[in-house]
């Protein structure tokens, strides 16, 4: 059972390569990711109790040293922030299309974090960093109201502030949109 989520995204391969090989060799933490992402960018992400995540995380960030972009902790994560970064969540509801675009693979996981603990959606999918210039983004669906709910906490919650590029929700999308999507 995973109860927290730990991430690092450093400018440098080599350094985030070394820093993933620390984080696991810190704590007892399984690997969910360890990947290129577009810019130069190098992203670990880690699961397992929260005490042994943090201490991967600090662990990893001491590695990376200057070539730290970015880290977080996320305790209590949500089952569905795990399904869509893995992009393996096919929603039930399609009532609205939620997108919220970011200048980060960290605030994207924050922004997703909040959204799904402040309404009733469904994650579809967190892409990071791929293809996307360093940027990341979250699909998410439900009814309109939920949808509309999750998108403005995610989008006012604290730990993100500046970070995030645009956001949208589409009610009622087209049926060739949500094939798209997912």
């Amino acid at each position: 059972m995973v109860h927290a989520l730990g991430m690092i995204e450093t400018n440098c391969i080599a350094k985030g390569i070394e820093a993933a090989d620390t984080m696991l060799k810190a704590a007892d933490v399984s690997l969910l990711s360890a990947q290129t992402a577009c810019a130069g960018k190098y992203v670990v992400l880690v699961s397992g109790d929260v005490a042994a995540v943090k201490s991967s995380v600090e662990s990893g960030a001491a590695t990376a040293e200057e070539t730290l972009v970015d880290s977080m902790v996320i305790p209590n994560i949500d089952a569905q922030v795990l399904k869509a970064v893995s992009a393996c969540s096919a929603p039930q509801n399609f009532e609205s299309l939620g997108i919220i675009e970011t200048f980060s693979l960290v605030s994207a996981l924050l922004c997703a974090d909040a959204a799904v603990k402040a309404a009733d959606i469904e994650l579809i999918e967190i892409r990071l960093g791929r293809g996307l210039g360093g940027k990341s983004f979250i699909t998410l669906t439900g009814d309109v109201a939920a949808t509309r709910h999750a998108v403005e906490s995610a989008k006012t919650d604290e730990a993100v502030k500046g970070m995030i590029t645009r956001t949208v929700v589409i009610p009622s999308p087209h049926p060739d949109i949500k094939k798209a999507v997912y």
